[in-house]
């Protein structure tokens, strides 16, 4: 597997675009489109909000019942969520506009909102837009760009990736597209989130691929501990390179599995990186651990923490804060029988159990001696590193997140504005 340069383009046989529309903001692209030339196998994984948006809704029926799918057409500044009966008129109307304009069936449309919760959309709009879309659409590297930057909201980067890799001496090639910046905290979703690919493989196969992969990518990240109500995480895949189908059990699923999982984890950790007013990325990574599950909890507890968010903004190496979100995650461990360590680098040896290239700062029980100056400087890093020895077992799990920053407040405070 190797990366390479482009986003949700550069399967065989995909094509994107991004425009402005008008939907909330002037002088913005708001409106994004991925096309596929040939049907795609689809599969989705979708918010655990009880309060799901009417896109989620349409695109669960479409990913569970529709025999194909072969577009999808994205809004952000308005999340058409809240919205009732209407909210699911625009869905239906939105896909009728893009079957016609695209030459598709209806039920191969799949839509994504995102932005203000409880605001209704304006389906003149999102037809002109359509149409827009549909004209502007290829498959170049700078229509992808395009899309992926027309589908932020808060966001202040584009968030797209590329990546080949072999299959049975054939090359299948993924790309991708995220948003993400507030509201994350996802279960079984991300905020929202494209994978297209050439692969041939069956809708069961890259369903169960799918949801097994964001239990460790897209269910480890936290920003604010708000679930959207619109997270969707899509992959499409059109057989275009023309490789033998990919089947569970085989080097072959092996080696795309391995290939959606980078893909899924980079996105994810750049979900977490870009927060709402966010300076760092917050990884904590849990080994040693009784089980996966408790490693899970434990890491994902340590960088949802408030208090541990913001002493990281401030450089202040208060341990005592990791240790408490550690303790009341809910999962067994003795603090009399473990070690905490900021990372110096990014490091696999951890879990052999090497933390050379770690500084200890507490263990079995008490704080040990380190330097309060090393401390800040690794806390002041763009990518801070947070290692957890339970010394129990063998399981291990890591979790990003970001620090709290003055700016969060602000940019929720006025984002209605």
């Amino acid at each position: 597997m190797k990366q390479i340069e482009g986003g949700i383009t550069a399967p065989k046989g995909f094509e994107a675009a991004g425009v402005e529309a008008g939907i909330k903001y002037e002088n913005r692209k708001d409106m994004a489109l991925i096309y596929s030339q040939k049907p795609c196998v689809a599969a989705g994984v979708f918010t655990s909000n009880r309060v799901k948006a009417a896109p989620v809704k349409w695109d669960m029926q479409i990913v569970e019942h529709s025999p194909y799918a072969q577009a999808v057409v994205v809004n952000t500044g308005i999340a058409n969520a809240g919205t009732g009966a209407q909210g699911m008129q625009i869905c239906t109307d939105t896909a009728k506009e893009a079957a016609k304009v695209l030459n598709i069936p209806q039920d191969a449309v799949l839509i994504g909102s995102t932005g203000v919760i409880g605001a209704q959309l304006d389906q003149g709009k999102i037809n002109a837009g359509i149409a827009k879309l549909a004209q502007k659409k290829e498959a170049s590297k700078a229509a992808g760009t395009d899309a992926s930057i027309a589908i932020m909201t808060t966001d202040t980067v584009n968030k797209e990736l590329a990546v080949e890799v072999e299959i049975a001496g054939v090359i299948v090639t993924l790309g991708a597209m995220s948003k993400g910046s507030g509201m994350i905290h996802p279960n079984m979703c991300t905020r929202l989130g494209y994978v297209t690919t050439d692969a041939v493989i069956d809708h069961d196969t890259l369903t169960e691929l799918l949801k097994n992969d964001v239990v460790d990518t897209y269910n480890m990240i936290s920003v604010d501990g708000d679930t959207s109500t619109n997270d969707t995480l899509l992959v499409l895949a059109n057989g275009m390179a023309g490789n033998d189908p990919i089947r569970k059990g085989t080097k072959e699923y092996e080696a795309f599995r391995e290939a959606l999982h980078y893909i899924n984890e980079t996105q994810a950790k750049r979900l977490a990186a870009d927060g709402e007013g966010a300076m760092a990325l917050i990884e904590t990574t849990v080994v040693h651990a009784a089980g996966k599950e408790d490693a899970r909890t434990l890491a994902k507890s340590v960088i949802c923490s408030s208090l541990t968010k913001a002493a990281v903004y401030g450089h202040d190496s208060n341990w005592g804060r990791i240790l408490c979100a550690l303790g009341y995650a809910g999962a067994e461990f003795d603090p009399e029988h473990c070690a905490i360590y900021y990372g110096k680098k990014a490091s696999d040896a951890i879990f052999e159990g090497d933390f050379a290239d770690g500084m200890l700062i507490y263990e079995d029980g008490t704080g040990a001696p380190y330097s309060e100056e090393e401390a800040t400087k690794l806390l002041s890093e763009p990518e801070v590193r947070i290692w957890v020895d339970l010394k129990m077992g063998e399981d291990y799990a890591t979790a990003w997140g970001c620090d709290l920053t003055y700016d969060y407040v602000k940019i929720n405070a006025d984002y209605r504005s």
